[in-house]
C-alpha cells in the first residue's frame, strides 16, 4: 500500500526556519515527482513546491521563491522542504503527494491529479 507520511511541522516565530519531511512507501519512490501543498482552512489548496520525476527539477511557487527548498535522499525515500523566513502568512497544513504523470518540471505541476497523498503536518508561524 502506497503511503506517505508527513513529519516536522510546529510552531515557530516569524523568521524562523522548519524543515518538514515526507517519507515514502509502497511505490517506487525514483519513479514518481513530489509535490509539497500547503492548505489553510475554509481556502483553496496552494502548490508550494514540486520535484519533477525525471529530470528531479524544481519548482516553487512565487510566495516562497528563495525562502523554501525542496530536495530528496532517494536512499531514505524522503523529500525534505527547508522553510527559512517563514513568515505568519505560511501557516498551513503543508502535505506532501506524489504523482507518477510528472516527469519533468513544469509550472502547472499543481494542476495534476497527484496519485498520492499524506495526512498533513501543521506549520503555524507567529508573528
Amino acid at each position: 500500500e502506497a503511503q506517505l507520511v508527513e513529519s516536522g511541522g510546529g510552531l515557530v516565530q516569524a523568521g524562523g526556519s522548519l524543515t518538514l519531511s515526507c517519507v515514502a512507501s509502497g511505490f517506487t519512490f525514483d519513479d514518481y515527482a513530489i509535490g509539497w501543498f500547503r492548505q489553510v482552512a475554509g481556502k483553496e489548496r496552494e502548490g508550494v513546491s514540486c520535484l519533477s520525476a525525471i529530470d528531479r527539477d524544481t519548482d516553487y511557487a512565487d510566495a516562497v521563491k528563495g525562502r523554501f527548498t525542496i530536495s530528496s535522499d532517494s536512499a531514505k525515500n524522503t523529500v525534505y522542504l527547508q522553510m527559512n523566513s517563514l513568515k505568519p502568512e505560511d501557516t498551513a497544513v503543508y502535505y506532501c503527494a506524489a504523482d507518477r504523470k510528472i516527469l519533468y518540471g513544469n509550472s502547472n505541476w499543481f494542476r495534476n491529479a497527484m496519485d498520492y497523498w499524506g495526512r498533513g503536518t501543521l506549520v503555524t508561524v507567529t508573528a
